[in-house]
């Protein structure tokens, strides 16, 4: 279909409401018209090319254009285009998709629930702890604990393990049996108390155990968290922190939940980021790359702690979607992770473009609006601050990282602002090259919110 951006842009206004949107703000504005994509770039509308350093919404692992992903999807369609998998039915990609995430999955990861997206398998975690306490005996145990500013999804039960204020601000949430402790954010809870990064891990991991205390072992079911919060804003927690959090779990008998929904598949240089940070959880929400956001697809990795209790004391588990398992999305999986181990993506990540991106933001550290610098494999955080000897945070109301996320649009980058944080993730086939490319239309965006804070006398 051919039509001007301003034909778009309107028929956009009339139509299309999109998520996380102010429907009048984006009508007076005008959407940007993304056309089409190769590589790590996209291009709008107006032919601008633009280096897309989110990968698409954290899912873009491979980069667009892959021909092999395109070919299992037209494969399949023409093969079997659909067919559900109640009714005890499977489809051969369903079946081998199951069985080449329990190949990649850690070890004690056999079986998979598929879901359409990772919000959907965060629901199914919730109905899933709570199933597995109910046939051990101990209904009581429905409390699942999450953390403030995480990001679990956007249905009513992802919603409710998520942390968002803004979110929890509409429409009832969190539903009953969520609980939140603080996030393991060094920069906001740790620094001003003077306290190490490893000593903050330890204190941050202890909040949970002073949540379980209160609450009662006996009623809690499960923690969920990211191995690094994602949307969050790149928040990576103190190397003490996950392995206390297992210990603490271990010690009331409490299930681990890693939502690998971000990190998984090669974003931290490990198939999953529970290997970086180093925990052993019994479930692991997945989604975003495992098909590379190609079609959409989640799920959660059960592992067999759980699936023994499902399936052999269980019966029916009455819960599933429509698409759990869907023939073209699995098929699409099947080509993405085996394109991940045809390009070495993982170790390329952990060896090579992932040190090479922790060294470039060392050195973006040094620029006087960037008061911490840190990433994880191709995840990266830049925090923008008033006064860098201080660390003192500009005024909530200026909205700096937005005014740095406007240059970022104009100058032909995607980077993502949550608060004074500005992230970046981009596809695992970014190149050293394109590394340097991207850092260096960073710094550009930074010296322009910089002059804009001079020029408003922001600095003063």
């Amino acid at each position: 279909m051919t039509r001007s951006t301003q034909e778009w842009q309107a028929a956009d206004a009339a139509h299309f409401l999109h998520p996380f949107t102010d429907f009048q703000g984006l009508a007076r504005k005008g959407s940007r018209v993304i056309t089409r994509a190769e590589g790590i770039y996209i291009w709008d509308s107006e032919g601008h090319k633009i280096l897309d350093a989110m990968s698409g919404l954290w899912c873009v692992n491979v980069g667009y254009g892959q021909q092999a992903l395109i070919d299992a999807a037209t494969r399949q369609l023409r093969e079997l285009p659909f067919y559900n998998a109640f009714f005890q039915t499977a489809t051969p990609p369903a079946i081998a998709l199951a069985e080449l995430l329990a190949e990649v999955a850690p070890a004690g990861f056999e079986h998979v629930f598929f879901a359409g997206s990772g919000s959907e398998g965060n629901d199914t975690v919730v109905r899933m702890v709570r199933r597995y306490w109910d046939l051990l005996g101990q209904p009581g145990r429905q409390i699942i604990i999450s953390r403030h500013n995480a990001y679990h999804g956007s249905t009513m039960a992802g919603a409710s393990l998520g942390g968002m204020s803004g979110m929890h601000a509409q429409g009832g949430l969190p539903i009953p049996g969520i609980e939140h402790i603080q996030q393991p954010y060094w920069w906001e809870h740790g620094r001003p108390q003077g306290l190490t990064r490893e000593a903050f891990g330890l204190m941050a991991a202890h909040w949970l155990e002073e949540r379980i205390l209160a609450l009662g072992p006996e009623n809690v079911a499960a923690f969920i968290g990211e191995p690094i919060q994602g949307a969050g804003g790149v928040i990576i927690p103190p190397s003490t922190y996950w392995p206390e959090v297992q210990r603490i779990c271990d010690r009331h008998g409490i299930l681990l939940v890693s939502d690998e929904v971000i990190c998984g598949f090669g974003r931290t240089g490990r198939w999953f980021g529970c290997e970086t940070q180093g925990f052993r959880p019994d479930l692991m929400t997945f989604a975003k790359g495992v098909t590379s956001g190609y079609i959409p697809l989640g799920g959660v990795l059960v592992g067999e702690r759980i699936a023994r209790v499902l399936i052999e004391k269980g019966g029916e588990f009455n819960h599933g979607y429509t698409y759990s398992g869907h023939p073209v999305a699995c098929a699409v999986g099947l080509a993405n992770l085996g394109l991940i181990r045809e390009l070495g993506l993982v170790e390329r990540v952990r060896d090579d473009v992932g040190p090479y991106l922790a060294e470039a933001y060392a050195s973006l550290g040094a620029h006087p609006l960037v008061g911490d610098a840190e990433t994880c494999g191709l995840m990266g955080a830049l925090l923008l601050v008033k006064d860098k000897s201080t660390g003192e945070a500009f005024p909530e109301a200026l909205e700096i990282g937005m005014v740095c996320r406007g240059h970022c649009f104009r100058e032909g980058l995607i980077m993502r602002a949550v608060g004074d944080r500005m992230i970046v993730a981009p596809p695992l086939v970014i190149t050293r090259a394109q590394i340097d490319e991207m850092v260096a239309l960073i710094r550009r965006c930074l010296d322009l919110t910089l002059a804009d804070a001079q020029r408003e006398g922001w600095l003063c």
